[in-house]
């Protein structure tokens, strides 16, 4: 049992535990934003999707940059604590957070040289999955350094602490700078939204415009003739200027949607060859590449394809009278 002196108070469990729970969070954060480094330096050609990577980089980044300083600071308190009561290095809550760190640390240390083992000697070893690999292997190796030291280290003076934050803040640094060089920078990224909001309001415009000629045998005159309070159906509007988005009738079956981006289709950052790269946006956004300025898509419809809705004896357009009660 503890004595007196060596007792847990509220702010030792709270310090510990917040302190822990933020390194945890932190390494997460680190492993996601390299792995999808990863992923854009070694493109996968068959299973690419550079908005994914975006997303899952601009997450990874945001835990990152933030749990890394908080991590710091309250650590250098508890170190602060530590150095003014040596004793409090016994406390039984300390010792079972830095065993059980070893063990996750120790765990996955393990279990990522069983898959790299096992993908070796499938013959699946490329050089995308031996990196991934390798940064869960190096971080976890790191961690379960640095505890082992942390629980056996008598000496309060040790420089070692010190260094270590200095490299965690240069890698933070340096992540960011990474990013911006690998998936462009934050007005990049703005724009890159704004244009993927634009295609998907072009692609569900389109569908209205070829449901309305599907059940009227016409093309609407404009486009606010495909709203309805029904299905609740808005025609939506730049995300950006609020502007409407252009449309023209070019023949009775065809028709043209028109609208400003702010960046190409094809702008990707120079680490990604683009040739390689059968569908980097996405499947659904293949048929809607664009530059950085007004673009026009023309669709022309098939009325073998999309059949014209039928009622009443193969009368178009004809509702069915009510059954009577």
């Amino acid at each position: 049992m503890e004595n007196n002196k060596l007792k847990s108070t509220p702010k030792d469990v709270f310090l510990h535990l917040f302190n822990i729970l933020i390194f945890y969070l932190s390494i997460i954060g680190f492993i996601m934003l390299y792995v999808q480094y990863i992923n854009v330096w070694w493109p996968d050609k068959l299973n690419f999707y550079f908005t994914n990577i975006a997303n899952i980089v601009r997450i990874a980044t945001s835990i990152f940059v933030i749990g890394v300083p908080v991590y710091l600071l309250t650590s250098w308190m508890l170190s602060k604590d530590l150095k003014a009561n040596p004793e409090k290095r016994e406390l039984s809550l300390r010792k079972w957070l830095i065993y059980f760190t070893l063990f996750i640390s120790a765990i996955t240390i393990i279990v990522d040289l069983v898959i790299f083992v096992y993908n070796f000697l499938s013959g699946e070893l490329t050089g995308r999955f031996f990196f991934k690999i390798l940064v869960v292997l190096v971080v976890a190796a790191a961690v379960f350094g640095y505890y082992l030291w942390e629980l056996k280290r008598k000496d309060f003076k040790s420089k070692i602490p010190k260094l270590l934050a200095t490299l965690m803040a240069v890698m933070v640094i340096a992540s960011v700078v990474i990013g911006i060089f690998l998936i462009g920078t934050p007005v990049d990224q703005r724009n890159r939204r704004f244009d993927d909001t634009r295609v998907q309001a072009l692609q569900n415009l389109q569908s209205q415009i070829l449901n309305y000629w599907m059940q009227k045998q016409s093309l609407p005159e404009k486009l606010n003739q495909l709203e309805d309070s029904i299905s609740g159906f808005v025609v939506p509007t730049d995300p950006d200027t609020k502007n409407g988005y252009e449309y023209k009738i070019i023949t009775p079956l065809s028709f043209e949607l028109c609208a400003t981006f702010k960046t190409s289709g094809q702008d990707f950052p120079p680490t990604i060859k683009v040739e390689s790269m059968t569908q980097p946006y996405g499947s659904l956004q293949q048929n809607w590449d664009h530059q950085a300025q007004l673009t026009c898509f023309t669709r022309t419809i098939d009325p073998e394809l999309y059949k014209p809705i039928i009622n009443n004896a193969g009368n178009p357009n004809i509702k069915p009278a009510p059954i009577a009660r």
